[in-house]
């Protein structure tokens, strides 16, 4: 797999819990006192000083944070929201987020998405960075600048994207929410789009993100309890080229920044519990112009040749522990061969009914793990369906952020 492993998040890593905690001890340290901090929010704030939440993609796909204040003057005031414009370039110790060696470790962020802050309110802002590092080269794990590059250059196409983020609920010990402690809920069945206690697992969560999204300004168009208990899912979408990875990477912060609040963990792993239990997925739905126009159709089948025949560098790139979710089995295709099919949730890309009745529309393409990245997701399939552009190779991008060297290599002289 070329992507490197998110620490805690491995497939199989969760075992029965073992109590860290005093017994009668109290879940503050996991728990935000919201309550208390309501107050400190509330607060008057000029709007000539907001606070910027810089958010970037860290080496072993996981995200980091930090907040930096903006000066504006009244004439930028006036015109609204902060631009992109207005806030400059950032760095941070790259050998603390496994981005840079230590002898060499500031990498450079650079503001290229805005949204606004549903934590601390308006006129405070989120925004997604690209990773830089100071020989004015992309960073080894800035996966965005090569997708980029292939959605300007196929900006013709009209390339629609829609992704379903799958995730699982943990408690605080890394157990499923809502499980026995000592055993395993009932078998899979009325779990799915279920009602009812026993059936869902902190809905508060489900529904506090989903308004979170709206404020901030994501394309979230659903959510849904999925087939595992304590396991849900939201779809960010329909969005155009680039604008799909930069917001379903800011959904899935918001997502973790939610959860403090709860007290409750997030995990992508592509297979959080083994078993007869699903996996997680990030199923990604495509279209182009040509597709939604008459006779689109057969523009979907000769796509799916074209998927077909890159299906080992597009599982490269698919997410991390993909081969144990990808049984055949629990709604998933084999991991080894690419299949195509209309209504066939067993296979790796799906054609929904309605768009093989009607001749045009999109696919889904269903191989995609949960904790993918879905810059190299969209970027691979219109690499795949449009050809090579220059300066851009998704999958040699991510080979090579697997095998970057980042020792921290330091003369040291004898006094």
């Amino acid at each position: 797999m070329v992507r490197r492993e998110l620490a805690g998040e491995q497939a199989g890593s969760f075992k029965k819990p073992v109590k860290i905690r005093a017994e009668s001890g109290p879940d503050s340290a996991y728990l935000s006192n919201t309550q208390t901090l309501k107050k400190y929010l509330s607060l008057e704030q000029s709007p000539k000083r907001i606070i910027a939440e810089y958010i970037w993609i860290d080496g072993s796909n996981g995200m980091r944070s930090k907040c930096k204040t903006i000066d504006r003057t009244d004439e930028q005031v006036a015109k609204g929201r902060v631009t992109l414009e207005e806030l400059p370039e950032w760095n941070f110790d790259g050998s603390s987020t496994g981005q840079a060696p230590g002898n060499n470790s500031d990498v450079y962020l650079r503001p290229v998405a805005l949204y606004d802050d549903p934590f601390r309110g308006k006129p405070n802002v989120l925004v997604m960075c690209e990773t830089w590092m100071s020989d004015g080269k992309p960073n080894a794990f800035n996966f965005r600048h090569d997708a980029a590059l292939l959605m300007e250059a196929n900006a013709k196409e009209g390339f629609w994207f829609g992704l379903e983020q799958e995730y699982t609920l943990l408690d605080v010990d890394g157990w499923p929410f809502g499980w026995p402690k000592n055993g395993f809920p009932a078998p899979q069945g009325p779990y799915y789009c279920g009602v009812g206690t026993g059936r869902v697992f902190c809905r508060d969560l489900v529904e506090a993100h989903y308004m979170a999204c709206f404020y901030a300004g994501i394309n979230i168009s659903g959510t849904n309890a999925e087939v595992m208990p304590a396991q849900w899912e939201y779809q960010v979408g329909p969005c155009t080229g680039i604008n799909l990875g930069d917001e379903l990477w800011m959904s899935r912060f918001i997502l973790h920044r939610v959860a403090e609040d709860f007290g409750v963990k997030v995990t992508l792993a592509s297979k959080p519990i083994p078993g007869d239990w699903n996996g997680a997925g990030l199923h990604t739905n495509v279209s182009t112009e040509a597709m939604r126009q008459d006779g689109g159709m057969k523009v979907i089948e000769e796509a799916m040749e074209k998927l077909a025949k890159r299906h080992k560098e597009h599982m490269d790139v698919y997410g991390s522990d993909n081969a144990l979710r990808m049984t055949g089995k629990h709604e998933t295709a084999s991991m080894d061969k690419f299949t195509w099919g209309v209504a066939d949730r067993g296979s790796s890309v799906r054609v929904n009914r309605a768009v093989a009745e009607q001749g045009k529309g999109y696919f889904e393409d269903r191989r995609p793990a949960s904790n993918a990245d879905p810059y190299q997701i969209t970027g691979i399939i219109v690499e795949t369906l449009c050809g090579k552009v220059d300066g851009a190779n998704v999958h040699k991008t991510a080979v090579n952020a697997e095998n970057v060297d980042l020792e921290m290599v330091v003369p040291i002289s004898k006094p």
